[in-house]
């Protein structure tokens, strides 16, 4: 009888804590619904053929103008750089028979798990407890930044996707030693900014132990003016990146951002860009993404440079974890840098400095998600830029999409359109972002630069309604105040995409490696030139791009998918060696366009499918539901 009553009271406090956890949720969800999902009215009239118009011909800081500009990045496409990304592509182990990167690629059974290196070999069939625990924290690591699942088996080796799919993968795309191609294509776009970056490690090959003179690669200082020349020379004016996720490898040896003395370097660094190039640059970015590169580096171990044990992974997310030690030395290294670039820049304009900050817009799949979202949210969308913001001239936004969280992990939405590399395709919330963001540092005054936005897409079908939707964006969030003035598209050709190697294709110029290294512009590139010459987007184009996207729906047509996805419907974080087929999705997920789901878990489906019964009268009439559907639990 005392077991019977002991069970009776162990259920009920069981059921007790369920439903306050349930509850607790739901009010979170609430809350982060009316701030983040909330529908706003459309505000773009589409009764006019002129939907949008950006003041290209004004002066950006007298007159409020507004710029175009195409970027590319030194870890994408200097060939000739033996940096830690090539090595760490290079531990791969070639295949016996390399793909080429096929354009028809083999049938293949099932899509293939690419992730971690790993050192547990001996034994392929047994994970270790270290590893298992390790493996479910970079799960959760990953998804606050990517959302991605982490499988990863021990006898898989690959770090880079793709890899040796390429031909001459080292070379990327020659900019170090042929950069006038890319900045004719850029000059061909009406681009009035180009944005790029110089290389820490290759123009300071060797730790400054002793002082930055004998640790200088003095001709990559010179190759470097020449080429910032080269831009200038094509009419264009120059927005340069200090850090692009490229760790130097005598950093990485002794923990790079991790240790305060990488501090001192970097401002070294900083110091002897600004003497050399000062005269030359426009806009500064001292860091380009911090977080992304903190969590995936330090955090998750997916990027070389870190290699996270255990300890540090479970702990990163700590008050004194490596997550919030590398953020805070990457901002005070970013704090002295601003100060020496205004101190010695020789530029006759003013000169600006910020740094490029990574913005998703991530929104629950289940109501037991809502807790991971805002934790991942508070992590990383304003914590860097509250730190650094009072010495921001510019705050550079990169953008690419939205991102549904079902822990561990990101969700694929079936119906939703997404990028080759797994990001949703939501112009909305890029709106909604600019507007929470303008909102927050308004009391410095801050504009904002589109630093980075961008779909990867190679039948380009895609990305030609993606810029017009995310440029329709920024326009309604200049109407309601915002100060953007400029928009960055990624990127002019196909690159070499981080851990996911030559897999994605983000360019506007598709990238023949079979064919030395041939540019073939897409209509994507005419379309952004155009976009760029008239500063206008109309009625007429917005019709067209989409009208074709929305044809090759309705057609069933497939497009590449460089993500496994697992068989609960979570996308793997590594890319795939060959990609594999999906539909285009027929939906209207055009900006102001775009309808939220509510949550999507069994529990709050079983809740909507009552809920909505309960809005019919026993008289078959429909009831007028008190709130938005979208506003309820579910």
């Amino acid at each position: 009888m005392g077991m019977m009553m002991l069970l009776v009271t162990a259920t009920k406090v069981v059921g007790v804590m369920g439903a306050l956890t349930v509850a607790a949720n739901s009010f979170a969800y609430r809350r982060f619904y009316k701030k983040n999902l909330a529908p706003f009215e459309n505000p773009v009239d589409e009764s006019h053929e002129l939907l949008a118009s950006f003041p290209i011909h004004k002066d950006v800081d007298e007159e409020g103008g507004f710029f175009f500009a195409l970027a590319t990045a030194p870890a994408h496409v200097e060939d000739e750089l033996h940096d830690s990304w090539l090595e760490f592509a290079k531990d791969t182990k070639p295949p016996d028979d390399p793909a080429g990167d096929p354009p028809d690629p083999p049938a293949r059974k099932g899509p293939k798990k690419i992730g971690f290196q790993t050192t547990n070999i001996e034994d392929p069939r047994v994970l270790s407890v270290q590893g298992k625990a390790r493996k479910l924290m970079k799960v959760s690591m990953e998804a606050m930044i990517r959302g991605y699942e982490k499988m990863t088996e021990p006898e898989e080796k690959h770090n880079v996707a793709a890899w040796q799919n390429a031909i001459h993968p080292e070379e990327r795309v020659r900019f170090w030693s042929d950069p006038d191609t890319e900045l004719k294509l850029a000059q061909g776009a009406h681009q009035t900014v180009f944005r790029m970056g110089v290389d820490w490690g290759r123009i300071m090959p060797i730790e400054p132990v002793d002082g930055i003179n004998n640790a200088v690669d003095w001709e990559a200082v010179k190759r470097y003016r020449y080429i910032i020349e080269r831009v200038l020379a094509h009419g264009m004016r120059v927005m340069l990146t200090l850090f692009h996720h490229s760790m130097p490898s005598w950093a990485a040896e002794y923990g790079g951002w991790k240790e305060k003395k990488t501090i001192k370097y970097f401002v070294d660094f900083t110091r002897l860009a600004v003497e050399q190039y000062g005269d030359l640059v426009d806009y500064w970015i001292t860091i380009n993404e911090p977080h992304v590169f903190a969590m995936l580096t330090y955090c998750a171990g997916a990027w070389p440079g870190g290699d996270p044990n255990l300890l540090e992974t479970a702990t990163a997310a700590m008050p004194r974890g490596v997550f919030k030690v590398v953020m805070q030395v990457m901002a005070d290294a970013h704090l002295e840098a601003y100060d020496i670039i205004h101190d010695l820049s020789k530029s006759t304009k003013k000169v600006k400095v910020g740094v490029s900050h990574h913005v998703s817009f991530m929104r629950p799949y289940g109501l037991f998600d809502v807790p991971l979202v805002v934790f991942s949210n508070w992590m990383t969308r304003f914590a860097f830029c509250d730190d650094i913001a009072h010495k921001c001239d510019f705050l550079g936004i990169n953008y690419y999409g939205q991102e549904v969280v079902s822990a561990p992990g990101l969700k694929n939405v079936e119906d939703d359109e997404y990028s080759e590399s797994g990001r949703g395709v939501y112009p909305d919330g890029l709106y909604r972002m600019l507007i929470e963001f303008n909102e927050r540092y308004k009391k410095y005054n801050l504009p904002f630069i589109i630093t980075e936005n961008g779909v990867s897409d190679s039948t380009d079908i895609i990305r030609r309604p993606y810029i017009i939707e995310h440029l329709l964006a920024v326009r309604a969030a200049m109407d309601k105040g915002v100060r953007v003035q400029g928009y960055c598209f990624w990127t002019i050709s196909d690159n070499w995409e981080w851990a996911d190697g030559y897999g994605p294709k983000f360019g506007l110029v598709a990238v023949d490696r079979h064919k030395n290294l041939d540019r073939h512009p897409r209509p994507s590139y005419y379309l952004y030139a155009e976009l760029s010459k008239t500063g206008k987007v109309t009625r007429k184009q917005r019709q067209e791009v989409w009208e074709e996207l929305q044809s090759a729906a309705r057609r069933g047509m497939t497009r590449p998918f460089c993500r496994a996805i697992n068989d609960h419907g979570l996308m793997f974080a590594g890319g795939l060696d060959v990609p594999i087929d999906r539909p285009f999705a027929v939906r209207d997920w055009r900006f102001g366009h775009y309808e939220v789901e509510g949550l999507q878990d069994p529990l709050s489906s079983v809740v909507r499918y009552f809920r909505e019964g309960a809005m019919f009268s026993s008289h078959g009439r429909k009831c007028k539901p008190k709130v938005h559907l979208d506003s309820k639990l579910v």
